[in-house]
């Protein structure tokens, strides 16, 4: 109901002319939108979880307002260092993207670079030199795949595992308990994998097919390497997706990271982004004694020259935004509408205002 009356208004806001008068607004000018996208769907990744996957042609969509709108798309360094020095451009923007999924490499670089549009990819590391989906993932995606009655030696897999997973809390259910194994028996990568294997025959999936396609794998050194040479920026994302709570934890993600980034790339990163958009007081400073420059939550918003650099807010784009108001946040009109406020328990002093 909310939702609905809140395009019942864009769609009023817009018709009225308001959604001109604010993207060519001085207020517009002062301020950038950094998008977030994380995966572009390979075949229906979009379906399990479409709020981190969308189809090519909605991103394609999207591009195609960006260009007829006639915003400014900026590369991430520049859009930032425009912001801060107030010498932005009118209606600048930066898009980004989180993970560094094998998707961005075949499914949206390709269109981006139709576009001709600059983007920014915060890389986690650990599994770019091991060609095998990331585990947790990999686990959801196929039992949603098998969503049905499961038949056959449950017990091979070493945890309980419900006869029914038509739901998605059953599904959950099993997914914990594998992280739970793995977590207890200090599983490494190929042994996850092969855990990952055995889950995939009990539910009669082929997991050499999806080996593969390259389904939720990250890209590998070679592909980030021909991408950065065409001008993709790859960025820190923490070497595991991982923000540990210690500090020399912390900083090793970040060391690893970019030690790993800059031999597959040459690059060396000093801009960050949140895993899963969590952040605490601490890891500020951690970041800033390893010499990152800004950080980017998930938290909506447009930045401004009085924003943090190290808690910038980005809109993040999924399928279930509608192009009303996908428009609504790169115009600006959106961050000026009342939003719910939102203190997360994660932020531990940081303040979070959503």
């Amino acid at each position: 109901m909310l939702r609905q009356l809140r395009r019942a208004s864009l769609r009023l806001l817009k018709m009225l002319g308001l959604f001109r008068a604010i993207r060519n607004s001085a207020w517009r000018e002062r301020r950038l939108l950094i998008l977030c996208y994380h995966g572009i769907s390979i075949e229906d990744e979009h379906r399990w979880r479409p709020n981190l996957y969308m189809r090519p042609e909605l991103l394609e969509a999207r591009l195609n307002i960006l260009k007829h709108g006639g915003f400014n798309v900026l590369p991430l360094g520049e859009a930032l260092q425009r912001l801060y020095s107030r010498d932005l451009p009118p209606q600048s923007i930066a898009i980004t993207f989180d993970d560094g999924a094998y998707d961005f490499y075949k499914q949206a670089y390709p269109l981006i670079k139709t576009f001709g549009f600059p983007v920014t990819v915060y890389q986690t590391t650990y599994y770019s030199n091991f060609s095998r989906p990331l585990f947790h993932m990999i686990c959801s995606y196929m039992l949603w795949k098998h969503s049905g009655v499961v038949s056959g030696q449950r017990s091979e897999l070493g945890v309980d595992v419900p006869t029914d997973l038509r739901t998605e809390a059953a599904r959950r259910v099993v997914v914990e308990a594998l992280l739970s194994k793995a977590q207890k028996e200090n599983l490494n990568g190929q042994q996850k994998d092969e855990l990952a294997r055995r889950l995939a025959k009990l539910l009669g999936i082929d997991y050499d097919e999806l080996l593969a396609k390259r389904i939720l794998q990250l890209m590998n050194g070679r592909e980030m390497a021909q991408l950065a040479g065409e001008g993709v920026d790859f960025q820190l994302h923490t070497h595991r997706h991982r923000t540990p709570n210690d500090a020399a934890s912390f900083r090793k993600e970040i060391v690893e990271n970019r030690e790993s980034l800059q031999k597959m790339t040459g690059s060396y990163g000093v801009h960050f982004c949140y895993p899963s958009g969590v952040y605490k007081a601490p890891f500020l400073g951690w970041l800033e004694k390893e010499n990152v420059i800004s950080a980017t939550t998930c938290d909506p918003g447009l930045a401004t020259s009085a924003t943090h650099r190290l808690l910038l807010p980005r809109f993040v784009d999924t399928s279930s935004c509608s192009a009303l108001d996908f428009e609504s946040w790169a115009v600006g009109i959106r961050d000026l509408m009342p939003r719910r406020k939102v203190w997360r328990k994660n932020v531990s002093g940081v303040a979070n205002s959503l």
